[in-house]
């Protein structure tokens, strides 16, 4: 029995949902190999000889020799212009579909990123940095400002269908909660999460590679959130 081209190496966070996302939404077989951050997996010398950055997600493609692709957005456009899905074809779509991507890669995960950090992880273990939480806060927010004024009279951030800049930032900007960050006053951006909220393939792909509740304010939030704080004590 052949074996699926894509090894996916990823755990459940905003960045290892998006290759999962656009695997489930396009019906792509692939091999998940989940990493576990417990085990410090992801800085395993095996894994560094697929990603040297010790992060994920990672993709090793057995349809093309083996191919390792690290960092989630260039294996966004990795997968699409190997499955000739989510990226257009004309070239001021497609120019644009990368400048929102960038736009995540960029400005939203590393500030939503560093939100819930300093109120997360550094917080709860006794490093509280106000300036710091205000800081990334307030800059996430204008991002999603950002987002909510793109959406304004159109369904998707590029064209007239999903790509991989949504697929790239739904992850983010719909953790919000996970970073204390208000919505409110953004309902073209709300209307963009009912959309997305609404297709269950990318809700499967949030399942994996195990549910994750908390991040979107479900769940046993404060349970959830002692025991993130507490793997990085």
């Amino acid at each position: 029995m052949s074996r699926p081209d894509i090894l996916l190496y990823t755990a459940n966070t905003m960045n290892g949902w998006k290759p999962l996302i656009f695997l489930h939404e396009a019906g792509i077989d692939y091999e998940l190999a989940p990493v576990d951050f417990g085990k410090k997996e992801q800085k395993a010398p095996e894994y560094l000889k697929l990603n040297p950055n010790g992060r994920i997600p990672s993709i090793v493609d057995r349809g093309a020799e083996d191919f390792a692709v690290f960092e989630s957005g260039a294996i966004l456009w990795y997968l699409a212009e190997k499955y000739d899905r989510f990226l257009s074809h004309d070239p001021k779509e497609r120019s644009e579909t990368m400048q929102w991507l960038m736009f995540q890669m960029g400005g939203i995960g590393p500030m939503m990123g560093q939100a819930m950090f300093f109120q997360r992880i550094a917080k709860p273990n006794g490093d509280e940095v106000p300036y710091a939480i205000n800081r990334y806060v307030t800059e996430s927010r204008r991002l999603l400002e950002v987002l909510d004024t793109r959406l304004a009279g159109r369904d998707w951030l590029v064209g007239e269908a999903l790509s991989i800049a949504d697929i790239a930032t739904y992850p983010w900007a719909r953790s919000h909660f996970w970073a204390t960050v208000s919505v409110e006053g953004l309902p073209h951006l709300q209307a963009w999460f009912d959309r997305l909220d609404a297709m269950p393939r990318v809700q499967e792909a949030l399942q994996l590679p195990e549910p994750r509740p908390s991040a979107f304010g479900e769940g046993d939030v404060a349970r959830a959130a002692k025991e993130n704080a507490a793997r990085f004590r």
